[in-house]
């Protein structure tokens, strides 16, 4: 059974994150865990008074997580009538990071869902700074981050853009292959020509990613440089239909770049379809 993390403040794009979930793991069983994170914000307590205060909006704080997380829980029971899945409700008052590394540990989860932006995103970034937050800082477990109003649509259409410059492992592209697999769909290799050809250690994991590869339809799309990554990425999820970007976080990876806020703020990096955060496994 896969065990599945989605974090929510109970804005729309949360739910649709949760709910396409759902529907990419529709033939499996699952178990979701639905985690709100509060944090109660006080001076410093300084005498029994403030201690009182402090207890009383902890109190209140508590009761709006949990009330709103049975909301929710209601919500998708009934969206997924038709689905083997099972739902727990996590509410807690820590750091939304912290809680989601150590709810990975404790509840051995294999993927964490997030939306792009929360209930106060602005309308302007791609990522909301919770999420920017969750794809730098899980290093432990894959992060599926879901754009706004996204309608679920089955991912036969996969694109991971590389280098050539990682000696991927098994392990990295097992969550790659997992969901490839469910779909029986096309992975769709993207390369960025930096140079006229290939040097020896790029042929090297070249061959290497190709017999991981062996046993899924794929494809090897080299593409010249010319403009930013971003906006060459963009373009060529949207002129193959691609469904889902996969993408391993690594030092110095593309992934990495992409996610500094900088980049965020000027909306470089804006697919139109989900993607799958992969973190570094060596």
């Amino acid at each position: 059974m896969k065990r599945i993390l989605v974090p929510t403040d109970f804005s729309d794009n949360a739910y649709g994150a949760l709910f396409y979930a759902t529907r990419l793991f529709q033939d499996h069983e699952c178990q979701f865990f639905i985690l709100n994170t509060f944090e109660v914000h006080t001076p410093v307590l300084t005498g029994r008074m403030d201690t009182s205060k402090g207890d009383l909006l902890y109190q209140k704080l508590s009761a709006e997580s949990k009330d709103s997380l049975a909301q929710t829980f209601h919500s998708i029971i009934r969206d997924t009538d038709d689905l083997n899945h099972t739902f727990e409700t996590i509410s807690v008052s820590k750091d939304l990071t912290e809680t989601i590394n150590k709810t990975i540990k404790k509840k051995n989860i294999d993927l964490v869902v997030m939306g792009t932006k929360g209930a106060t995103g602005a309308s302007t970034l791609f990522m909301g700074s919770n999420t920017v937050k969750v794809v730098q800082k899980i290093n432990n477990c894959p992060v599926l981050v879901v754009p706004d109003e996204f309608d679920f649509e089955k991912p036969t259409e996969i694109a991971f853009p590389t280098d050539f410059r990682r000696f991927y492992i098994a392990e990295e592209l097992k969550p790659l292959l997992d969901i490839a697999s469910l779909f029986n769909s096309n992975i769709r290799i993207f390369h960025i020509n930096e140079e006229e050809k290939l040097d020896d250690i790029q042929e090297h994991n070249y061959t290497s990613l190709k017999n991981h590869l062996a046993d899924f339809t794929h494809s090897i799309h080299w593409i010249s440089k010319g403009g930013q990554k971003s906006k060459l990425i963009n373009d060529f999820i949207d002129d193959l239909d691609i469904d889902l970007l996969v993408m391993v976080n690594y030092r110095h990876s593309l992934m990495e770049n992409i996610t500094h806020e900088p980049v965020i703020k000027k909306i470089g990096f804006h697919p139109s379809v989900p993607f799958l955060v992969i973190p570094d496994a060596s």
